[in-house]
């Protein structure tokens, strides 16, 4: 689907816990073709203080209805003020944006793993991999039992672990702290959306153990079309924007110490 500005309506607001909403929009055209890991851009025009948009990794997408869903956490003014926003609301989005992850062969074991709201783009990928015969494993990790969001819904779609820094559920500790990477489930693929720390950590883990991986980067993408040049990172074929050539990116094409 080619990338395209549009009028979205705000059709339905839940709150997910203490900061993180799923927000869902009724498209302005027919949608075809979001791939997972995809991106939009949105203009916050009600907060004064927002000069840039926000962007935000698509949840969800239903093609008969013509909706998409985001994940948005409060962390500022921009994400407050489009939380804020009631059914009904018109917001103007650019989408879909940027590269999604790859699709993995039939009879692959794939392990996805997520920090925080970075969970937010593997639903949509676990959910392709269910319609094309492939039950993912799926580790996410979080500060509390808490902050932990849509467990019910990644249920549906795969085998899944849970990781809290403060021991509140399941197993105390990082996501490279889990039992999952000793137990010898000889995962071909590995696909990871969180905080940089913790995807360099996956990144490492992957490495060593020699599986592709995959990761999802979240640097500042102001213009989504690889003009203000932003949101450059470092990779072995020299600087690439985030916003065109990723967010998506293999672990072996990026200048990480890992």
């Amino acid at each position: 689907m080619n990338k395209r500005v549009g009028q979205l309506q705000l059709i339905k607001k839940t709150k997910l816990n203490y900061n993180n909403y799923l927000l869902e929009f009724k498209a302005d055209t027919i949608l075809s073709d979001i791939k997972p890991g995809q991106f939009v851009n949105i203009q916050i025009d009600r907060s004064l203080s927002t000069f840039l948009r926000r962007p935000i990794s698509i949840y969800d997408v239903n093609y008969q209805t013509g909706t998409i869903s985001l994940v948005v956490k409060i962390v500022g003014a921009g994400s407050e003020t489009l939380t804020s926003a009631e059914p009904g609301s018109i917001i103007d989005m650019v989408y879909p944006l940027g590269n999604g992850f790859s699709q993995p062969k039939a009879g692959d074991k794939c392990l996805l793993v997520g920090g925080g709201v970075g969970v937010a783009p593997l639903y949509l990928l676990a959910k392709e991999m269910n319609i094309n015969g492939i039950k993912p494993f799926i580790l996410l990790g979080a500060r509390t039992a808490e902050d932990h969001i849509l467990l019910s819904e990644f249920n549906k779609l795969g085998e899944v672990f849970l990781t809290t820094n403060d021991g509140s559920l399941q197993v105390k500790g990082f996501v490279t702290d889990h039992e999952i990477w000793s137990n010898s489930l000889n995962f071909n693929k590995i696909y990871c959306c969180g905080p940089e720390p913790m995807m360099k950590a996956v990144a490492a883990k992957a490495a060593k153990l020699d599986i592709d991986c995959e990761v999802s980067l979240e640097n500042l993408m102001a213009c989504g079309f690889g003009v203000c040049l932003c949101c450059v990172t470092k990779t072995h074929d020299g600087h690439k924007c985030v916003c065109t050539e990723g967010p998506v990116f293999n672990i072996k094409d990026l200048e990480w110490q890992i």
